[in-house]
């Protein structure tokens, strides 16, 4: 929803989402999520696993498989603190929002994420750090399955920002992506290809930095390419050009997301108040 005209910025938080991914006979595929209207954030978007940093995704007690924090927080342009709480905070939302758990040990993930539907259930309530289930299930998080992808900032028009880094993550062997989340109302695996097709005939709503992301993703040809690949990543803040809704904010490639966009999708974009 966007803030009154002349009101100070909200301040941002802390956000990490996931691009998780798969290779297909007909390219890349992500795993998509169509979020509830009543979601106060992106309510009815088509978005990818994420969320805000919860503060305990900060302890520095979490065993830890690949990349140091410190080069998380060079590549993100952070401290390490925050660095850590980023990467955590992406596992963790991953596990929650999708049943897909990228920790186990040095040499495997672990083999059943879907027998741990008890403590998924209480990382959900906030029953339990995302530290605490590691340590009680003698789990490392693996940081070397993700990939730093991107970097953007709601623009300061909205009553909720978070500043949200973007990984990759490619879908270990043996798991899968389920829908149990209560903030989806749908889910599901498609192409980069398709998705962006989907949106550009009214299909779906995607917000830039979806509709950024699958752009990248859609250029490469294979998860290892894609996972591979030294992404550009420098912080994205839409400016607001207007007060028409999503129609008014400008970032690199704004024209070509409205430019699909006929007289009756502009309308909605002119009016909605999600973003």
């Amino acid at each position: 929803m966007f803030a009154e005209k002349g009101s100070a910025p909200a301040p941002v938080r802390d956000a990490s989402t996931v691009v998780l991914v798969r290779d297909s006979a007909d390219g890349i595929e992500v795993f998509l999520q169509r979020r509830v209207k009543q979601m106060a954030f992106a309510g009815g978007m088509t978005v990818f696993p994420g969320g805000g940093v919860d503060h305990r995704d900060r302890d520095a007690e979490i065993a830890w498989v690949g990349p140091e924090v410190q080069w998380w927080a060079d590549r993100f342009a952070t401290d390490t603190e925050s660095a850590r709480a980023l990467v955590s905070a992406a596992v963790r939302e991953t596990f929650e929002e999708c049943g897909v758990l990228l920790a186990g040990s040095a040499d495997a993930v672990y083999p059943d994420p879907a027998s741990l539907a008890g403590e998924r259930e209480r990382l959900v309530n906030k029953e339990i750090s995302f530290a605490q289930f590691l340590s009680e299930h003698d789990l490392a998080l693996r940081a070397d399955l993700l990939a730093p992808l991107s970097h953007w900032i709601t623009p300061k028009n909205e009553v909720r920002r978070y500043d949200t880094r973007f990984f990759l993550a490619e879908l270990p062997d043996g798991q899968a992506a389920d829908g149990e989340t209560s903030e989806a109302a749908d889910t599901k695996w498609q192409t980069a290809a398709a998705a962006l097709a989907d949106w550009n005939e009214g299909k779906h709503f995607l917000l830039p930095p979806t509709w950024s992301q699958l752009r990248v993703i859609a250029a490469n040809s294979t998860v290892a390419e894609l996972m591979s690949a030294d992404h550009r990543i420098e912080p994205i803040e839409p400016s607001i050009a207007d007060a028409s809704g999503l129609a008014g904010l400008r970032f690199a490639d704004s024209d070509e997301y409205l430019s699909s966009l006929g007289d009756g999708r502009m309308d909605q974009l002119r009016n909605t108040n999600k973003a």
